[in-house]
């Protein structure tokens, strides 16, 4: 077979560890780093946008969105819903709103999506959550011109299975114009035999039904008109950027409009923190996603 499977235990969990591929720092300094930088991003943009913070979208203590209003916000808005990463098991959304600066004085509105992390949350219910909460915007925001998914990490594996989702099950049909996943997994597999699952304490049944890779639609003319980039920072572990690849391809198999972006000079973390400043590639390739539609 080759591959992941043939690695040794220890290498497997060395590419499942993004946080040891970082030139920057050792690996507790650059987690740390991100907690700090996210946070600190998040507080900036709530204490400088016109806010709608905790709205429940259901009834688990987890199930709640952070909105962020576009500067100008008359009118209808396109808005970009963000999934943070932290494996499943770490962040919430009260560290998802740094981007928001930078979108909202474009018109663009941000969304934040909380959802119940491991171990308190399994890998199903995360899932039918983050898909909840995209229903919930269909249905409650009349003025939303256009859904754009972006997620990190996990975040990215969460945001693929949105794009995955039948809603015929939900009563509603999103707009989904696009969908920026950032250093992501798509194969749940490996994970299995990694200190990761620990927390997660998925079966192989669940990682099979919640892999985005093994879970491509054909793209119907919904799914052609969505733009998806997958974008993987050059300091990624080599598994990491091999899941970006393989997701990339099954989604031009299927017929879905996809792009990859390599991103030099960052690595797992600093990759999403950056989107807190305006020039900085991928929020302007964001923005343009957005703003050329």
């Amino acid at each position: 077979m080759g591959g992941w499977r043939d690695m040794p235990a220890e290498e497997l969990e060395q590419q499942y560890s993004p946080s040891r591929w970082s030139p920057r720092m050792g690996p507790e300094e650059v987690i740390q780093a991100h907690l700090a930088a996210t946070a600190a991003g998040t507080q900036r943009a709530r204490a400088g946008s016109q806010t709608s913070l905790h709205v429940p979208y259901g009834n688990g203590d987890g199930e709640k969105l952070d909105i962020y209003l576009p500067t100008d916000p008359s009118g209808t808005f396109p808005v970009l819903v963000y999934i943070h990463g932290g494996y499943w098991q770490c962040l919430s959304k009260d560290e998802s709103g740094f981007a928001a600066p930078s979108l909202v004085s474009q018109g663009v509105g941000l969304v934040a999506v909380g959802y119940d992390i491991a171990p308190k949350g399994h890998m199903d219910a995360m899932v039918l959550q983050v898909r909840r909460s995209i229903a919930f915007l269909v249905e409650r925001y009349n003025r939303i011109r256009g859904i754009y998914l972006c997620g990190h990490s996990a975040g990215a594996h969460l945001a693929a299975m949105v794009l995955s989702t039948d809603w015929t099950e939900y009563g509603v049909m999103p707009d989904i114009k696009g969908a920026v996943l950032v250093s992501g997994v798509y194969d749940l597999e490996p994970i299995l035999h990694t200190y990761v699952n620990d927390a997660l304490n998925m079966s192989w049944e669940v990682a099979q039904q919640n892999s985005p890779l093994l879970h491509i639609a054909p793209a119907a003319p919904a799914a052609a008109a969505c733009k998806v980039l997958v974008a993987v920072a050059q300091h990624d572990s080599p598994e990491f950027r091999r899941q970006s690849r393989e997701y990339v391809l099954a989604l031009r198999a299927a017929g879905w409009s996809v792009s990859m972006l390599d991103l030099a000079g960052v690595d797992h973390f600093d990759i999403v923190e950056k989107l807190s400043e305006d020039s900085y590639i991928l929020t302007q390739v964001i923005l343009n996603m957005i703003l050329r539609a």
